[in-house]
């Protein structure tokens, strides 16, 4: 009798538990279903909001993409919500997944991983014999001043390299949001200082046939120190021999030039995000951004100083096709002003820099894209170091986007842009 009561107590607790297993599943898969709709409801509006024009390269892997970097950034928001993760470090850690490269290093390189004045180096130093030092080159990620890293830019800098039988000395500046300007370009300074100084003795690099360059923020840290350097020039040591920019982002006084109209909404850099990340790497302010956009952060009595700069008409007539004359502003606020007024220092937008510092910069090369929000302050930047006299290289990718060489030889998501972008930024530094 108290066998078959100890049985039925059993069953009861048997089904008890299977319903609470049930029951468990069912809200796991409830939450599961919860949070894919939070993913997959701002993905799905990015790509309502999306301006792929037709002329970009493979548009479709493009939105793809970019469809994976909103699904990163708001898984992130949600794991930063729940105090699991903060979303900037795990962004860094998405993006290093995505795109540093996993592929063995060639044979004809040596790579060693040092410190410089106590920054973080990536040194990739070619094998091949010669008569003579070679040429170096300190490069400087791109990532919008939060993002990248040394190993994001593996692929990018071996090729560098490689062809060009240069040494590449990659930079791990530090980053916002948890170190605003100057931390970043202090950092680029002391290791091109510390290279400029040990590169005869320690890497066979003549000190004469060093140069500096970027892509994105990278070529704005590579500008800003060029010029830097020139208003601080170091009688022991010899200033870069050229700087190489790839879509550098130039200032933050115009966001309403002709590029930031057309490429708006076109991966990878929307313009919003471009005030965004100057911002951050300014002072982390970013409750201003929207008045930064309607260029209410510029006094008048500036933007007049300004206009011979970044006046439209100094593009070529095919680059202001469709673009609208900005709403004329009489005043302006302040506040943002007074919040911003540092960002407008040529340390920070070196197209900004008066014309006896434009005319000290070295031979510059310069890549540019047709669908990217930058495109404007490199082809105006070009236009006001050939008015100094000094020599510039321009290349400009017809179907290109921002961030393209970024893709270089990464599989499927190579573009062949990115391989005609590097090509061109190799046939520059093999010439120097």
């Amino acid at each position: 009798m108290y066998f078959v009561h100890f049985l039925l107590c059993m069953q009861h607790a048997g089904a008890a538990m299977h319903t609470g297993i049930a029951i468990l599943l069912f809200v796991c898969a409830a939450f599961f279903a919860a949070c894919c709709l939070l993913v997959v409801a701002p993905v799905y509006l990015e790509l309502r909001n999306l301006n792929i024009p037709p002329g970009v390269a493979n548009p479709g892997k493009l939105r793809m993409i970019h469809c994976v970097y909103v699904g990163i950034s708001v898984v992130g928001q949600i794991l930063g919500r729940l105090g699991l993760c903060h979303q900037i470090n795990f962004i860094r850690c998405c993006r290093c997944f995505i795109m540093a490269s996993k592929k063995p290093v060639s044979p004809g390189l040596r790579i060693k991983d040092l410190t410089f004045s106590g920054v973080p180096v990536r040194v990739y130093e070619p094998k091949t014999a010669s008569g003579e030092k070679k040429r170096g080159l300190v490069y400087f990620h791109g990532g919008g001043w939060m993002f990248g890293c040394i190993d994001d830019y593996d692929e990018v800098c071996q090729y560098i390299s490689l062809e060009s039988d240069t040494i590449v000395v990659s930079v791990g500046y530090r980053l916002a949001p948890e170190h605003r300007y100057p931390a970043h370009l202090d950092d680029c300074e002391v290791v091109t200082r510390h290279f400029l100084s040990t590169a005869a003795t320690d890497f066979e690099v003549d000190p004469h046939r060093v140069a500096v360059g970027g892509d994105s923020a990278g070529a704005n840290l590579a500008a800003a120190l060029c010029q830097r350097l020139s208003k601080t020039p170091d009688c022991h040591l010899p200033s870069p021999c050229a700087q190489v920019l790839i879509y550098p982002a130039l200032q933050m006084a115009d966001f309403h030039l002709p590029s930031y109209q057309q490429n708006h909404s076109v991966p990878i850099l929307f313009r919003g995000r471009a005030a965004f990340y100057f911002l951050q790497y300014l002072n982390g302010n970013t409750s201003v951004s929207q008045q930064i956009l309607e260029g209410k952060h510029v006094p008048v009595e500036l933007k007049l100083r300004f206009k011979k700069w970044l006046d439209p008409d100094n593009l070529p007539p095919q680059f202001r096709k469709g673009a609208r004359s900005p709403q004329v502003i009489p005043s302006h606020d302040r506040d943002v002003y007074h919040i911003i007024k540092q960002g407008l220092d040529p340390e920070i937008s070196p197209l900004l820099a008066e014309d006896d510092v434009i005319s000290l910069a070295p031979p510059t090369f310069i890549l540019t894209c047709e669908f990217d929000v930058l495109r404007d302050d490199g082809i105006l930047f070009r236009k006001r170091l050939k008015d100094a006299g000094v020599e510039v290289t321009w290349e400009h990718l017809s179907d290109g986007f921002h961030g393209i060489i970024s893709f270089f030889n990464q599989g499927w998501l190579t573009f062949q842009s990115s391989q005609r972008g590097m090509d061109s930024i190799v046939r520059y530094i093999r010439t120097l």
